[in-house]
């Protein structure tokens, strides 16, 4: 299986992927039928297919199937066919992100960088739990903008913009109270039940594994790699962050993770040294995944 994996793909790859998730992302929704899930699929479907194109932006998994099929299980394992609107929204705008930020233009990325305010804002309002998503970005200006200042002012700019156009809106409709959810020290309370969490915990393991392998061996990586890497690990920890104190018993927010723990993992498996360590690792993650999903199924029935 690891071989066939391993094989580079086409451009006929990702809309098959594409069209299996649409598959599966439909029964499931059919199974859950409502108006507003079917919006919060239909958007999450976009955020996800988008994020296909992203492994070749990001550039750091070979253009191998491996990536891809590891997104594909990880999405699959952990959508639920109840998705909540704000993680759905939030697996959109991270895909425009990460898509404007990855842009190997840094003309692009400059002039860009209002629209990324802009979508930074719109997350935080759909999902206010997402605000450790402005540290990332803050955090990659100051590591690759010449004009720190002004891009911090044009990337504050279209946040601005986005509050005050949904602020006026909200008055003119008559919403005048303040929602608790957006006082962002209002952490979720800390569960002592893991639910299905710990079927995880070979993937988590192997994660974790991957990120100290590749510090094992940081000075032998070329600049590009460890500049992407980094980039990688920075993303993560920010979704980390949200998920450690917000995500209670909303396992949905686990689908933010699905793109760079796919890539995390790929080149984990890649750098093996022995093939039986490959093929043994990759289906110790389907297994855990797919586990992952059984128990979900069984404590929602």
């Amino acid at each position: 299986m690891f071989k066939l994996l391993s094989k580079e793909s086409n451009i006929f790859s990702i809309p098959l992927y594409i069209f299996f998730l649409l598959v599966v992302i439909t029964t499931l929704n059919v199974l859950h039928f409502t108006p507003l899930g079917a919006i919060s699929a239909a958007i999450a479907f976009a955020g996800v297919s988008l994020a296909y194109f992203l492994f070749s932006a990001i550039n750091l998994t070979y253009h191998t199937h491996l990536p891809l099929f590891l997104y594909t299980v990880l999405i699959v394992g952990m959508y639920s066919g109840e998705m909540d609107l704000g993680i759905s929204v939030s697996l959109l705008t991270n895909s425009f992100l990460l898509l404007i930020l990855t842009s190997t233009s840094e003309e692009f990325r400059f002039r860009s960088l209002v629209l990324v305010g802009f979508l930074i804002a719109l997350n935080f309002i759909f999902l206010p739990s997402s605000y450790p998503m402005l540290l990332f970005v803050l955090l990659h200006i100051a590591f690759t903008s010449r004009s720190i200042l002004s891009a911090t002012f044009r990337l504050l700019f279209g946040m601005l913009l986005l509050f005050l156009t949904y602020f006026m809106g909200a008055y003119l409709l008559g919403y005048t109270s303040w929602n608790e959810a957006y006082l962002v020290w209002n952490v979720g309370e800390v569960q002592s039940d893991l639910g299905p969490l710990p079927a995880l915990l070979p993937a988590a393991l192997l994660t974790l594994y991957s990120v100290w392998d590749h510090f094992r061996h940081f000075n032998k990586k070329s600049p590009i790699s460890k500049y992407k890497y980094t980039f990688l690990l920075l993303y993560l920890v920010s979704l980390l962050i949200s998920i450690v104190l917000y995500m209670g018993h909303h396992y949905e927010y686990l689908l933010l993770l699905a793109l760079p723990v796919s890539i995390i993992l790929s080149r984990m498996l890649r750098y093996l040294p022995r093939y039986w360590m490959q093929e043994l690792g990759l289906w110790l993650i389907v297994f855990s995944v797919l586990l992952f999903k059984s128990q979900q199924v069984s404590l929602s029935l």
